[in-house]
């Protein structure tokens, strides 16, 4: 299958899982409350979905790796801040696999699109 939108990458539609799955996460009572931590929270997730969109979108494999790193650093993120709000109670620990599983799938769809850039890019030198 060719792709030709960024919307046909697996990785941005796992990102995309994930970003819903963050922000049902953030709408709950006590996690609503802390406004930096949603707000951190949710920025990650969006990160990671709008720099695989972005990368896609630069026409250059090397932006596009660049922008891959990128995603990948916020899917670590995303799990950092799931750490903090299983510790303030604000989600079970049930929620908190859930959703981390869920990053650490997005993280290796990142990965395998990443090393198919970087094996395209060291067959032209």
């Amino acid at each position: 299958m060719k792709i030709k939108r960024f919307e046909d990458l697996q990785c941005w539609q796992e990102a995309r899982i994930l970003t819903k799955m963050v922000y049902d996460l953030v709408k709950q009572k006590l996690f609503s409350k802390d406004y930096r931590l949603q707000g951190q929270t949710t920025g990650a997730a969006i990160s990671t979905m709008n720099n695989i969109a972005e990368g896609f979108t630069s026409q250059s494999n090397r932006e596009f790796i660049r922008f891959l790193n990128y995603a990948r650093r916020s899917t670590g993120e995303v799990q950092s801040c799931l750490y903090i709000a299983l510790d303030q109670n604000y989600i079970s620990k049930e929620q908190f696999e859930k959703v981390y599983q869920q990053a650490e799938k997005t993280r290796k769809l990142i990965d395998g699109l990443t090393r198919y850039l970087r094996a395209k890019l060291s067959k032209r030198a």
